[in-house]
């Protein structure tokens, strides 16, 4: 492919096989969704709402917004670059394609629940997942690749998520390991990422029939580990952001078919369109799952629901003991305006504050359970980035709240040293009131320590 070409003219490029295939599926809709390719991709931000209510961003936002139907924290946009926007690092909203929202709105996960992301990165859908919780219960995200698993903890950490444990683990070790333990299972397959097309044409030159089965054949093994992880009476929701029925309903009647224990749920969603009855020979409602087009207003998703039959409590949960660190108490005093956190754990010089329930994973691949707070050095207390992204209240006279047209935001992204008449010591800078990280005052002036991989460089 020449990929000089716009992007539009993929269109060309199409396999034959798969145009046959989406023509199958779609009908009378096929030239429809033909004519999308000819568009540019949908974009979206969703709202942290660990941060910020929708209502408030609407206020704020300095682009316009369009609201996804059925995600109320959803907005389409039109603007590119958004990750360089101060409000993307202070952890107010995530770009996210549209219908990729569909996933977690089928989960629905409940305040306090526990709630398993078992293919979590980049982590879109695992932050989601964090806001509905809204601090409450407890959520692992999961994601196999070590690289990729790093861009989720990151992404973890800015959204400024506290009950979240990142693991790097195969799905079987995983799920064997806590078997019955989660209310509710997200599985966000890797696929063959038919959805992609119009974001990135490569995806085109990269797609065979071939490749789309064999990620079936890895899709049903993610299925059939994830299903462990459910407790009786929990759901189990399969996604992918492909169109392949047999990555899809096949998938899924394939499950049903070797897990009698397990029934369908009804998905429904405001954009989009339930699968059709006639695609397959099956005994199974293919009503109750749901697929979202790109002539539809998003780029392609399927959401499949799954429950398990039954009822029963998920599995015990470990409750850290409180740990006292005279240093660490010190710092916090003097820059939080809350109690010190009960669930303070100290791990040689490292200090963290775990959520308020674990699962057992001793012996297993743990990235990052709860926050680090920071680290102990020499008789001080030194505080990590990600202990300023949760949310907790800074005193008044140790935080700087800039506007956002002040020439200060900028600098201090860029890791510069900003000037401010703040007390002595520890403080925050945040930009409409949202913490964007931390400086130390002086003498008049903010040293920066906004992390250096994180910085503005244009």
């Amino acid at each position: 492919m020449n990929y000089a070409l716009k992007k539009e003219d993929f269109v060309e490029n199409l396999s034959e096989v798969f145009l046959q295939k989406m023509k199958f599926i779609l009908g009378s809709d096929f030239q429809n969704f033909l004519n999308s390719y000819r568009q540019p991709p949908f974009r979206a931000v969703r709202v942290n709402t660990l941060k910020c209510s929708p209502e408030r961003f609407v206020s704020l936002a300095p682009f316009p917004l369009q609201p996804v139907p059925f995600c109320p924290e959803g907005f389409y946009v039109k603007e590119d670059g958004l990750g360089h926007h101060p409000y993307h690092h202070a952890g107010v909203f995530y770009v996210q394609e549209p219908s990729a929202l569909s996933a977690v709105t089928a989960l629905d996960p409940q305040p306090g629940e526990r709630v398993l992301d078992l293919c979590a990165a980049p982590g879109g859908k695992s932050t989601q997942i964090a806001a509905r919780l809204a601090g409450k219960g407890l959520l692992v995200s999961n994601e196999y690749v070590s690289s990729r698993a790093n861009i989720l903890l990151s992404n973890i950490e800015r959204m400024g998520i506290r009950n979240a444990v990142v693991t790097n683990l195969h799905p079987d070790k995983l799920c064997g390991r806590l078997e019955g333990w989660f209310d509710r299972v997200l599985v966000d397959a890797p696929c063959s990422g038919e959805g992609m097309f119009r974001k990135d044409p490569r995806a085109v030159e990269e797609w065979s029939d071939e490749h789309s089965k064999s990620c079936a054949v890895r899709q049903r093994g993610i299925l059939q580990s994830a299903k462990e992880a459910v407790r009786p009476g929990g759901v189990l929701v399969y996604s992918t952001c492909t169109f392949s029925l047999d990555e899809n309903e096949m998938v899924v009647c394939s499950f049903l078919n070797d897990n009698p224990d397990f029934e369908l749920d009804q998905v429904s969603l405001s954009l989009g369109t339930s699968s059709r009855q006639e695609w397959l020979d099956t005994p199974y409602d293919l009503t109750k799952m749901h697929r979202i087009f790109p002539h539809q207003g998003g780029e392609g998703h399927f959401v499949a629901r799954l429950r398990r039959k039954g009822s029963a409590e998920g599995g015990t949960v470990s409750v850290s003991k409180p740990v006292s660190d005279p240093l660490f108490e010190e710092f916090w005093n003097g820059l939080f305006d809350c109690p010190v956190p009960e669930t303070v754990s100290v791990v040689r010089d490292s200090v963290y504050i775990l959520p308020g329930q674990m699962p057992p994973l001793g012996g297993l691949k743990v990235i990052r359970a709860g926050i680090l707070a920071g680290k102990l050095v020499k008789n001080r207390f030194i505080p990590s980035h990600q202990l300023m992204m949760c949310g907790y209240p800074v005193r008044e006279n140790q935080l700087l709240d800039l506007a956002r047209d002040d020439p200060r935001v900028t600098d201090f992204l860029r890791g510069m040293e900003i000037p401010c008449s703040l007390h002595k010591g520890w403080c925050a800078v945040a930009v409409d009131g949202f913490v964007l990280g931390l400086g130390k005052a002086s003498n008049g002036r903010m040293k920066n320590h906004y992390p250096k991989g994180l910085r503005e460089l244009r």
